[in-house]
């Protein structure tokens, strides 16, 4: 079953984000030839009028074949080489758009029904159930990162933050145990809170939330849902910025990157929380989808942005045979990149 639903929220995913370039390289009147799910070799194919759709064997991934953009044939009008960079630009920029305006859909919609969101986010929020107290952040190097709590563990026995701190205050210098929930699974922990613990850290070394289901009036649900995609734009793309930093510097590994096995996993965690919980966590990988993909680097759009910009800087186009080999080099990279982490996730399963 989870298996089945990481595939429909990759497909929903991958839609979005190529519709994006098809809708508008269509719109500028760009012959699209193929429009495909998944990486070659294909597995069926059907055409309408002028455009191949095909399903493809490798489901990481999806591609529009435009004509053209290769730098091909520029003195036809319907090819992309012959738009302006600034056409082109947005031809291509367009995947990650649509990956954000889906986030902000489904972000939207799910304020409506019901969505797991901060409490003290919402202060006018038509309803406001299922209220827990929820662990968002672990310091390193202390008490509770020592006794395994992690980001995302909902602490049991109280109602209140306030109630939470009051205990572990009580508690500094002698151990004390802690009941917490972790998916379905019950657990508790013995702890000992520091009298002088570092600055900002807390006694144990945890940030909690009160997190619950709100839901808003139709009318708030869109500007609020709008908020929502910006806030998490900006988070995942500090986030990106410092790990890729942090690659480059030798602070960090792949460690804390999961694949699609992972993913797999955690879609299915998210969706034995509720629907509301799976609707959240498929607007959080949409966001991440476009961050990434806008990152410039070859083969992504983020590369093919870079490519355009040196043009305009250069004054001529890049060099079909250099734009070429860059780019198929970038996907194999990626591939490798992708193919590994799947293979250290299926090793973490075993």
């Amino acid at each position: 079953m989870s298996v089945l639903l990481f595939l429909i929220v990759l497909a929903v995913l991958i839609l979005s984000h190529e519709l994006g370039h098809f809708i508008v390289a269509k719109k500028n009147g760009i012959r699209v030839d193929e429009f495909g799910f998944g990486f070659p070799p294909r597995l069926f194919k059907f055409q309408k009028g002028e455009t191949i759709y095909s399903v493809n064997l490798i489901p990481f991934g999806g591609f529009v074949k435009i004509y053209g953009e290769e730098g091909q044939d520029a003195g036809d009008l319907r090819s992309f080489a012959s738009k302006s960079i600034k056409v082109r630009a947005i031809i291509i920029a367009a995947g990650v758009v649509f990956n954000l305006i889906l986030a902000w859909v489904l972000l939207s919609s799910g304020l409506i029904t019901g969505l797991p969101a901060s409490t003290s986010a919402f202060p006018n929020a038509k309803e406001i159930k299922d209220i827990k107290i929820t662990i968002i952040e672990v310091a390193k190097n202390s008490p509770a990162e020592s006794g395994g709590l992690k980001a995302g563990d909902e602490i049991l026995e109280f109602s209140k933050i306030e109630n939470v701190k009051n205990f572990i205050d009580q508690n500094k210098g002698r151990e004390m145990e802690m009941q917490y929930k972790r998916g379905d699974i019950v657990s508790s922990v013995k702890i000992m809170p520091r009298e002088n613990p570092p600055l900002g850290q807390g006694a144990i070394g945890i940030v909690m939330n009160e997190v619950g289901i709100v839901k808003l009036a139709w009318y708030q649900a869109p500007w609020e849902g709008l908020k929502m995609t910006f806030q998490m734009t900006v988070s995942v793309a500090v986030a990106i910025f410092y790990f890729i930093v942090n690659i480059v510097k030798g602070l960090a590994g792949l460690e804390g990157v999961i694949g699609p096995v992972g993913i797999v996993s955690v879609t299915g965690a998210a969706a034995k929380m509720g629907f509301a919980y799976l609707l959240s966590f498929t607007a959080f990988l949409s966001i991440n989808l476009a961050v990434i993909n806008i990152i410039p680097f070859p083969a992504l759009d983020g590369g093919r942005l870079l490519f355009l910009l040196i043009e305009k800087i250069k004054g001529s186009p890049v060099s079909r045979k250099f734009s070429g080999i860059s780019h198929g080099i970038g996907l194999i990279l990626l591939l490798i990149l992708m193919f590994a982490i799947t293979y250290r996730d299926i090793l973490k399963l075993i």
